[in-house]
């Protein structure tokens, strides 16, 4: 099974458990999310100097395949990502993210 389309089952399967737990809120009751499981993560980061920051620190938010499925891109491209995902989305990111980036631009980005 192609790693998009089982990203997207994956996806919806977690959708269709946030909506019933959105309806049991908007009934007026509170949502139960105790059943909720996140999907195991079954990708794994392409090996490199930095590797173990990329899986302590990326996978706690989102699967390798967020990373592995870009096309090749320039290193601007992922400080402005790892900014993004500090500033925007809080990730726990370190004040300075340079072997992050440099992992990422050297295992993800243009040769």
């Amino acid at each position: 099974m192609n790693k998009i389309f089982l990203s997207l089952l994956l996806i919806a399967a977690s959708a269709a458990r946030i909506s019933a737990a959105d309806k049991t809120a908007a009934a007026g009751g509170e949502p139960d999310f105790s059943s909720f499981v996140w999907p195991v993560e079954s990708g794994t980061y392409k090996p490199g100097a930095g590797v173990e920051l990329a899986q302590g620190l990326c996978i706690t938010c989102h699967s390798t395949e967020y990373v592995s499925t870009q096309p090749p891109l320039p290193r601007k491209f992922w400080e402005a990502t790892v900014k993004k995902m500090k500033d925007k989305y809080a990730a726990p990111l370190p004040e300075d993210n340079t072997a992050l980036i440099d992992y990422l631009t050297n295992a993800y980005g243009v040769k």
